[in-house]
């Protein structure tokens, strides 16, 4: 058994506080005995030396003495076995029984002793009455001896128990670590035993089991990023490789080599905001679930979003209306990562909208949030998609070839964690897309009802 082992540990506090207890159990039995039996003791002093002197004063007014001692002697002879009786008068007249000393018979037989005065017919008289304790001494030592005795056995049985017991309890815990054991990145759904006890250990074991369901699912995801990540990166090489490929194969007029490197610099700055994308999503967890949030005015991003998309709108034959109310919309809040939202939300929404359409953009409050919806009167999504369409290169529509790479909206949705908001969407297939995101309000700023789009 280890020293530092849980088994060892729980082993040796058993078995120290069992010796306490037992200790303390036993001290106090001895102790109580003791007193008892000194009591008992006690109390028949008490009783001799009241039923002595009242014999002595009853004798005394019909005898003196030689007769009145041995009518003394005889009645001492009754009292209990190893018992003394001194009696000293000032009158001179003097008493012992047995014919010892008494300080020496204290001494030699171990006497306890009870001393009382009492007078009669103008003389004073000092009685001392003793009884031999050798017996209860005797009893007392042999009960110390036994509890001596058994405690040793009694903790080397505790600690044999204790080490069975911490050891069968510990079993459970010992078949996890096997089987944990067995667990890598080429098993992860495998699980850990359950016990049917449905005490801490099953607790645990439930709670280890639904952190390796997490790592599975987060390394399935990786995977697939990776996979998709390798995919998207693949084709814009490709492209890159054959154009240079076919320009250098023979000699061709300047157009031409323009026209390359032209698709050349296209494909690179495709895969270059590619790149940029992936690594953002790569660091998100540690980047934006870290950036410092401050109190800022919603207002004042969404219309720098806004001015920014404007002229993108244009080109496009679309226009953007904006509802930003009159009173401040303050949350805590990253400029930067609420600027990415909504870029992402109001370009997706632009992408989609049927020519000559409008793209709302609105504040709403309300007791503990303040909401931002983005709203779109495009081709909308289809509800099959709808479960999806923020997972990272997921594309509802492969076919339109928007440029994008699916990775906006899985972008947005960690920006929105990282504020610790919501977001969500609501859409039908041919009448548009509202996305919405709810951010937790500052209790210090006002709140107000949306005023009317402008």
């Amino acid at each position: 058994m280890k020293v530092r082992s849980i088994r060892f540990r729980l082993t040796f506090w058993y078995a120290a506080i069992l010796t306490a207890g037992l200790g303390l159990f036993g001290g106090l039995i001895w102790l109580s005995l003791r007193d008892r039996l000194i009591g008992e003791i006690d109390r028949g002093l008490q009783g001799s030396a009241s039923r002595f002197e009242n014999y002595f004063q009853a004798e005394a007014a019909e005898a003196t003495g030689a007769p009145l001692r041995d009518e003394l002697e005889e009645f001492c002879q009754a009292l209990p076995p190893a018992s003394s009786v001194d009696l000293r008068g000032s009158d001179g007249f003097r008493f012992h029984y047995p014919a010892i000393a008494t300080d020496a018979a204290a001494e030699a037989e171990n006497l306890r002793t009870l001393r009382r005065q009492f007078t009669y017919r103008g003389a004073k008289y000092d009685l001392e009455v003793g009884v031999s304790v050798r017996e209860v001494l005797h009893t007392l030592e042999l009960l110390r001896i036994l509890l001596w005795s058994f405690l040793p056995v009694v903790i080397a049985i505790a600690c044999l128990g204790g080490a069975w017991l911490s050891g069968r309890a510990l079993r459970p815990v010992e078949d996890i670590t096997a089987s944990a054991r067995r667990i890598s990145i080429e098993n992860l759904s495998d699980r850990l035993p359950v016990t049917a006890t449905g005490d801490e250990i099953a607790s645990l074991t439930e709670v280890l089991n639904g952190m390796l369901a997490r790592l599975e699912t987060a390394v399935k995801t990786l995977s697939q990023f990776v996979a998709d990540a390798s995919h998207e990166l693949r084709t814009p090489l490709a492209v890159i490789r054959t154009t240079a490929d076919l320009a250098l194969r023979r000699t061709r007029p300047a157009e031409s080599y323009r026209a390359s490197l032209e698709e050349i610099s296209a494909e690179a700055g495709r895969m270059t905001q590619l790149v940029e994308d992936l690594l953002t999503l790569a660091r998100g967890d540690a980047q934006l679930t870290g950036m410092p949030l401050d109190a800022l005015d919603l207002r004042e991003v969404l219309r720098d979003v806004a001015s920014e998309m404007r002229a993108v709108a244009e080109v496009r034959g679309l226009k953007i209306r904006t509802g930003l109310g009159d009173h401040p919309a303050v949350i805590s809040g990253h400029p930067a990562g609420l600027h990415r939202l909504f870029l992402v939300l109001l370009d997706n929404a632009l992408k989609y909208s049927r020519d000559g359409a409008e793209v709302m953009v609105r504040i709403e409050t309300g007791g503990s949030f303040i909401g931002v919806e983005v709203e779109d009167f495009g081709c909308g999504i289809r509800e099959t998609d709808l479960p999806h369409i923020f997972q990272r290169f997921y594309q509802a529509d492969p076919s339109r070839n928007d440029g994008g790479h699916g990775l906006g909206l899985a972008l947005a949705e960690k920006i929105v964690r990282a504020h610790h908001a919501e977001i969500n969407v609501r859409s039908r297939e041919g009448s548009g897309s509202t996305f919405r995101v709810a951010f937790p309000a500052r209790q210090d700023a006002p709140r107000r009802a949306m005023s009317p789009v402008s």
